[in-house]
């Protein structure tokens, strides 16, 4: 595949994986081109560790579960990221960003305008949507066969000092070579995000992956290769769409945006 058929394919994996192990060739590639990004000064501040144990996966998986029930149940998870979610396709080509929610079920779909106010969560509450929802991303961290926790290390992530964004910079180039190369391979990649709005349920992944103190763990990612049909969950969103080159393009000067180009990209 060519780099840039890579990039035009590249997708988050919402749905279920193959149980099959990834393979340690699979493994070895993933790890070297994560090893392979720019980094300042090649300081390398990237740190992995790849997590096959089903125990320990399973034990993720259940915390991962808890705290999207929890974010769900409280209105935290819709009051963090309201700004990013659209709940029509005409919001959603007007836009060309966040999540589209078009997979509901029936019951829910009458009170999409409601569910930023307290009856429209009451109603989610009521109706077991935020177990729901916990129970499938359960379901979807545990049947995944590889995990990868991320790590940078503290010696050179240095919040407030000039130079702190350059590992964050570094580690992001690193997990994106990681992504793209899934999409050679025939793999799919998610981000585990829900245990990070849970700060004391991040610490608990912390603890299993036994995390050192000169290491600072940022991410959890799940891992496998693709069914040849994806099957979506209950609730399920795409966001498939990019704003225009327009709409963040600029030429010269930020006053003046690119124009002509919208209508010559390729579509995948």
């Amino acid at each position: 595949m060519h780099l840039l058929d890579a990039i035009r394919r590249r997708r988050t994996t919402n749905g279920h994986m193959l149980p099959d192990p990834v393979s340690e060739e699979h493994q070895r590639l993933l790890m070297e081109v994560a090893g392979r990004a720019p980094s300042q000064l090649n300081s390398q501040p990237w740190r992995f560790v790849l997590i096959e144990e089903p125990e320990t996966i399973r034990s993720i998986a259940r915390i991962s579960g808890e705290s999207m029930k929890k974010i769900m149940a409280n209105g935290a998870f819709f009051e963090r990221y309201k700004p990013y979610f659209r709940f029509s396709a005409a919001e959603m080509e007007r836009r060309r960003d966040g999540m589209l929610f078009d997979k509901l079920p029936a019951p829910l779909r009458p009170f999409t305008s409601q569910v930023y106010t307290s009856r429209g969560q009451k109603l989610m509450n009521a109706l077991r949507v935020p177990s729901t929802l916990g129970a499938e991303n359960e379901k979807l961290v545990a049947g995944s066969p590889l995990l990868l926790g991320v790590m940078l290390t503290r010696a050179e992530n240095r919040p407030g000092e000039l130079s702190s964004f350059y590992p964050t910079f570094s580690l992001g180039a690193a997990m994106e070579n990681v992504w793209l190369t899934t999409v050679e391979l025939g793999m799919g990649i998610q981000f585990i995000s829900f245990p990070m709005e849970v700060p004391e349920n991040w610490h608990r992944i912390e603890r299993l992956l036994e995390v050192p103190d000169e290491l600072e763990r940022m991410a959890v990612y799940r891992l496998g290769y693709l069914p040849p049909e994806q099957r979506r969950p209950a609730i399920d969103w795409s966001s498939h769409q990019r704003k225009l080159p327009s709409q963040y393009v600029f030429r010269g000067t930020c006053a003046t945006p690119q124009e002509g180009w919208d209508d010559v990209l390729p579509s995948v």
